[in-house]
Parts: C-alpha cells; sequence; structure tokens
C-alpha cells in the first residue's frame, strides 16, 4: 500500500519524537511471524513501556536522524520491527529477548543504547540491566551498608563491656583452686618429712 507524502511525515515526525525520548532501541527482524503473535508482542509492549512500530527503512532512517539511534541506519535492511524503550534502559531487551524465546521467526538485528550500537548478540547484556525499582534498591543497600556498620560497631561497645563485667564477676564467685601461699596446697604433707 503507498503511502501519501502526509502519512510518511507523520510517521517520521512520530518515530523520531518517540526516539529521542527513548533510552534504548532495538531492531528485529519479524518475517514469519503471524498476525496473533505480532498482536500479542504489541500487547506485551504496551504494558512494559516499549514503543513498538513496524517502520519502512527509509522512513525509520529520516526518524532516526539527528537522534542517539541514529547508528542503526546501517542496520535498517529488510523488514523491520523498532522497539524503543520509554521507560527503562533494558525493557525493549528484556521484551525482544522473550520473544525470540518464545517466537522462533523473531530474530534481533542490532540495538543501541546511548549512542552506542550493539550486536545482537549483546540482547542479553542489554536485557540484564536492572528495572528502576532494582536500580533504586541496589543503591539504597550501598548506601546503607556504611551506616550498618557503623551501627554495629557502636552497639559492640556496651556489648563487650556487658561481657568482660560478666567474665570479671563469675571469676569472683568461683571457689578458689588456685595454691595458696608459699605454693604449698592445703592439707598437703610438704615433701621430704618423715
Amino acid at each position: 500500500m503507498a503511502l501519501r507524502l502526509e502519512q510518511k511525515q507523520t510517521i517520521v515526525a512520530e518515530v523520531g519524537a518517540e526516539a529521542r525520548k527513548a533510552h534504548s532501541a532495538v531492531l528485529a527482524d519479524f518475517r514469519g511471524l503471524a498476525v496473533v503473535d505480532m498482536t500479542e508482542l504489541r500487547a506485551k509492549a504496551r504494558r512494559e513501556g516499549v514503543y513498538l512500530r513496524v517502520v519502512r527503512n527509509s522512513l525509520a532512517r529520516r526518524a532516526v536522524e539527528g537522534t542517539d539511534y541514529e547508528c542503526l541506519s546501517d542496520a535498517l535492511e529488510g523488514p523491520t520491527l523498532l522497539a524503543l524503550s520509554l521507560d527503562e534502559p533494558g525493557s525493549a531487551a528484556r521484551l525482544m529477548k522473550a520473544c525470540v524465546d518464545e517466537y522462533e521467526a523473531l530474530e534481533v538485528k542490532a540495538l543501541a543504547i546511548g549512542g552506542t550500537l550493539l550486536a545482537a548478540s549483546e540482547i542479553d547484556r542489554v536485557a540484564e540491566l536492572p528495572t528502576r525499582g532494582e536500580a533504586l534498591g541496589l543503591l539504597m543497600s550501598v548506601m546503607l551498608a556504611p551506616i550498618g556498620k557503623m551501627v554495629r560497631t557502636l552497639n559492640e561497645v556496651p556489648g563487650q563491656l556487658v561481657r568482660t563485667l560478666a567474665a570479671v564477676g563469675e571469676a569472683k564467685k568461683a571457689p578458689t583452686d588456685a595454691p595458696a601461699e608459699g605454693g604449698v596446697e592445703q592439707g598437703a604433707q610438704p615433701a621430704g618429712g618423715d
């Protein structure tokens, strides 16, 4: 179906606007993907904050021109599915990685993050990027570790004092089995007598 110039301009403007907001991008070849599967993929993308669009390569090149994803221009060949992470840097990669496993027809061609073109084999690394919640949790645990250590150290001082006092008290209560003055035990006969 031929697109009119106004429709092409609209597509380029829409994809370009989304690309400027995106944290990362993934290009995939969707040949052989059933319509039902593509519908499921689009629904998953909406839930995960991923902009998903089948776009002509010439229009995609114009749309990413002047954005961090201009580096993807060389990978735009054949049928192209463009996935842009809008919420978190790894969300498009996580979605595509899961869908490649689920739909054999889907194949990742390239991905980019922060203006750096990555090979399709790098999708695992990008997919493993923490979500915003995970990153905040990790940051908080790193920030709280020194405080927790200081609290444990300060708490150890009174605990050590209590253990020392308890040991001294037990030592005073215990009967003395030590030899009396003079080095001879009480009730023992001096050696060499009789």
